[in-house]
C-alpha cells in the first residue's frame, strides 16, 4: 500500500470538510463538471443503478454530498429506500431525508441495509478502516457496497500542470505538489482496505480521456481546491493564474489540453453474502 499524501490531517479535518470545502456544493460541482469533456463518458449513476439490480429495502448514500447519486436512484428504482447521509449540513441543501452523520458512526441498525454507497469518500475518513466495518456492519445478508475513487495515476498530466505553474510563481523548476484528495485511498489500495470486511470485491475500471479547446474547465477544477489553498506551500491564487496560461499556450501549440483519468467503483459484496 502507498504511504498516505502528507496533507492527511487537512483532507479529514470535519471542520474544514463541512465549511470550506463542501459548505456548499460549488467546488465539488466544479470538480465534477470536468467530465462533461471525457470520452467516453461514463454514466457513474447509471452504474450504481445497475448494480442495484435485485437489491431491496432500504440504500443508504454516505457522503452523498450534492445528492447528484441519491436523485438518479430515486427516479430510476421507487422502490427503494434512499437515504442521503454527509458531514456537511450546508452541502445537503434541500435533499429531502438526508441526514448529517459521520460514516465511522452510522446512526444504522446492524443489518438494515441493502446496499450502502460510499462514492468518492472514504479519503476524507480519518479512520478507514472503522468506516469499512461499519459499512459491513449495516448490510443484510446479500447486500453491497458500492464504493469508488480514482487510481494513483488519475489526471497526472493535471499534477504535472500544477507543479509547473508552482515553480513558474516560485522561480524553480518545479514547485510542490498540491493536495491530492484520492491519494489516501486509491484504486490500486482500495481492495486491500475493503478486503478487512469484504471477501468478494469486483472492480469495474473507469478510464477515459479529457480534452478540451478552452482552459476555464481545467482552471475551474484547480480552483476547488481552494480550501487547502493554505496547504500547498504556494501562492495559491497566483498559481492558478500561471495555470491558466499554461493550458492556453498548451491548446494554442496542441489545438487541445489533455488529461488522462482512470477512475472506478468497486462492488463489495457484504460479509454474510461472501461465505
Amino acid at each position: 500500500m502507498t504511504a498516505h499524501a502528507p496533507h492527511d490531517q487537512s483532507v479529514t479535518d470535519r471542520s474544514l470538510l463541512s465549511t470550506k470545502a463542501y459548505g456548499t456544493g460549488q467546488h465539488l460541482a466544479a470538480r465534477q463538471s470536468l467530465y462533461q469533456w471525457q470520452t467516453p463518458r461514463h454514466d457513474l449513476p447509471g452504474v450504481v443503478v445497475d448494480e442495484l439490480t435485485g437489491i431491496r429495502g432500504v440504500v443508504a448514500d454516505v457522503g452523498c454530498g450534492n445528492g447528484k447519486f441519491v436523485a438518479r436512484v430515486r427516479e430510476e428504482r421507487p422502490d427503494l429506500t434512499v437515504l442521503p447521509m454527509d458531514v456537511s449540513r450546508g452541502i445537503l441543501g434541500t435533499i429531502p431525508g438526508a441526514v448529517v452523520t459521520d460514516v465511522q458512526q452510522l446512526p444504522i441498525a446492524d443489518r438494515a441495509l441493502g446496499a450502502v454507497l460510499a462514492l468518492h469518500m472514504l479519503y476524507h475518513v480519518e479512520d478507514q478502516a472503522q468506516a469499512v466495518r461499519e459499512l459491513g456492519r449495516v448490510l443484510e445478508p446479500g447486500g453491497i457496497a458500492i464504493v469508488s475513487t480514482n487510481s494513483r495515476t488519475d489526471k497526472g498530466e493535471l499534477e504535472h500542470l500544477w507543479r509547473q505553474a508552482a515553480g513558474d510563481v516560485l522561480g524553480i523548476p518545479e514547485g510542490p505538489t498540491r493536495v491530492q484528495l484520492s491519494a489516501r485511498f486509491t484504486l490500486e489500495d482500495a481492495p486491500a482496505i475493503l478486503g478487512a470486511v469484504f471477501a468478494d470485491i469486483r472492480t469495474i475500471p473507469l478510464p477515459g480521456v479529457i480534452e478540451v479547446t478552452e482552459a476555464e474547465p481545467v482552471i475551474a477544477h484547480l480552483a476547488s481546491y481552494e480550501a487547502w489553498a493554505d496547504k500547498m506551500g504556494v501562492p495559491f491564487q497566483e498559481t492558478i493564474v500561471r495555470a491558466r496560461e499554461r493550458v492556453d499556450e498548451a491548446i494554442r501549440a496542441e489545438g487541445a489540453f489533455r488529461v488522462t483519468c482512470l477512475g472506478g467503483m468497486l462492488v463489495c459484496q457484504g460479509p454474510d453474502g461472501a461465505e
